[in-house]
């Protein structure tokens, strides 16, 4: 019987324009986490897409061990016990968590659901790994975090003995990714099989036992983790060494841009809650601020008081000296503010337009892009293939490629391209380098070190403690709505974060 439980040989892909993956050979032992490493556009989900059924091959076979199978859809991959936790979310946003998570596996008795007993089953899966969500909550209504979490209670209520994790720890804290890794290592233990696609190469070195290697399509190598390092497979991704710490001169702070005064905002889940409470801050020129939490603490409610997505009950948000409280979302991206959103299907992208219309959604009816009242298409393309080439926007078919068939790094950067150009004197980036190779990711903290030299205020919303204290100026960390405590990144460590965005420490401050 073969060592391998599963075994993608040859495996060949074609896209309009590219080939997403090009003779690759991957083989998942029993009982090993295998990790699936490359740059945005590498082709891992392609792969993984393959193997769960969402595409099929042009070229090459699948085994299971060591006996040839077709996998034509999810459902035959699901039937051979394979699992996958998406990237990007595979939910119905009107449906509930419970829903969702037993939706195509539900328990019935004479033609009714058993809606009790997969209740149930479910909150005893959420206890055990530590992934709490409210079952009744609309997926609408909850976080991308919580969506995350949502993912992985599916892929675990259907028991299934091989995984695939498409990016699954993008939008998770510190500790809920600890308690992600432990929950991975429990289902090694088990016997069970995992594919794990990452672009963080510290969980590649805490928790696989093997890596295989994706670049442009084209497969470099498998290697045992115990035997290599960071450097050593940032190499083999990008093809040279990569600055893993960001290199920044003190910065020098001038005028208040953003001032947000006494700000309470209503709970999106729960609106007869504050999400936000009485939060007052400021943001300067040449300075990075960094709002560190737990997800679900307010972030997402604060921004959107700011950007005009989410109402306020009480506060004021001022622009330099101009109250922009009750401008319309319009008026503050025109004049005031860009914005990476935390959710780039939902308020970043319109999935459907051509990569050239997002990347004109806010400036399209400026005179730049205009022609005797109509949309200069010859100028839109050009403005679109300046910034693709400059981001490294990577696009089958160019400015014609349709937005949703690219990667979600991809899409990322066409958002971060977007925003960074218009040079509006605040950017508000939450979560920027979510799904981001590790090239990408030095790009992106090095144009935000720029903007901020540039005399921009930058306002940075994210989960990563890393990126955090690499980034950051000051940071000021939320819990529960309500400012923690603000903190020097230079005199403070992960730990002591940490407490504060628990909730176990409060009333910190830079010069504690």
């Amino acid at each position: 019987m073969s060592e391998y439980i599963i075994e993608m040989l040859g495996i060949t892909k074609y896209f309009p324009g590219i080939i997403a993956n090009d003779n690759i050979t991957l083989q998942l032992k029993k009982g090993e986490i295998h990790a699936l490493l490359g740059e945005n556009g590498a082709g891992k989900s392609t792969l993984m897409s393959i193997l769960f059924g969402l595409y099929k091959p042009e070229k090459g076979e699948i085994r299971k061990n060591g006996e040839r199978v077709s996998i034509k859809n999810p459902n035959e991959a699901t039937d051979l016990g394979i699992g996958m936790v998406h990237q990007h979310f595979k939910l119905v946003d009107v449906f509930t968590v419970l829903d969702n998570i037993i939706l195509g596996s539900e328990s019935t008795s004479f033609g009714f659901l058993k809606k009790a007993k997969a209740r149930k089953r479910v909150k005893e899966l959420s206890e055990k790994y530590g992934l709490s969500v409210d079952l009744d909550a609309k997926i609408e209504d909850i976080t991308v975090g919580m969506q995350q979490r949502v993912e992985i209670l599916k892929m675990l209520y259907r028991e299934n003995e091989i995984f695939i994790f498409d990016e699954p720890t993008a939008v998770l804290t510190p500790e809920e990714i600890k308690k992600l890794m432990n929950t991975m290592k429990n289902l090694r233990a088990e016997g069970k099989s995992i594919l794990f696609i990452t672009h963080k190469l510290d969980e590649i070195m805490e928790v696989s036992d093997r890596v295989t290697v994706l670049r442009k399509g084209k497969y470099i190598g498998t290697v045992n983790t115990r035997d290599t390092d960071k450097d050593e497979l940032c190499s083999m991704m990008v093809g040279r060494s990569v600055e893993l710490k960001v290199k920044k001169d003190k910065a020098n702070p001038g005028e208040a841009v953003l001032q947000v005064v006494g700000m309470s905002v209503r709970s999106r889940l729960h609106k007869d809650k504050l999400a936000v409470k009485n939060v007052s801050f400021k943001v300067h020129r040449g300075e990075i601020l960094s709002l560190a939490g737990i997800d679900g603490n307010g972030q997402t409610e604060l921004v959107g008081g700011i950007t005009g997505l989410d109402r306020i009950s009480e506060g004021r948000v001022f622009v330099f000296e101009e109250d922009i409280t009750d401008l319309s979302i319009r008026r503050r991206n025109t004049d005031f503010l860009s914005h990476i959103p935390e959710d780039r299907h939902k308020h970043g992208l319109v999935l459907d337009f051509p990569l050239m219309d997002n990347i004109v959604l806010q400036r399209y009816f400026e005179p730049e892009f205009q022609k005797r009242g109509f949309i200069d298409k010859e100028k839109v393309r050009a403005y679109a293939e300046r910034l693709i080439e400059k981001y490294d926007v990577r696009c089958a078919e160019g400015t014609q490629t349709v937005t949703r068939s690219m990667s979600g790094g991809n899409q990322q950067k066409a958002v971060i391209a977007r925003e960074f150009d218009r040079g509006r004197p605040l950017i508000i980036a939450v979560q920027p380098t979510r799904g981001l190779d590790v090239g990408a990711i030095e790009y992106i903290h090095s144009q935000l070190v720029k903007k901020r030299d540039e005399g921009h205020a930058v306002l940075l919303v994210s989960l990563e403690l890393d990126e955090v204290l690499n980034l950051s100026d000051r940071i000021i960390v939320i819990h529960e709505g309500s400012i923690a405590g603000e903190f020097d990144p230079e005199s403070t460590s992960p730990e002591e974060l940490g407490l504060y965005m628990a909730g176990t420490k409060k009333g910190g401050n830079a010069d504690a």
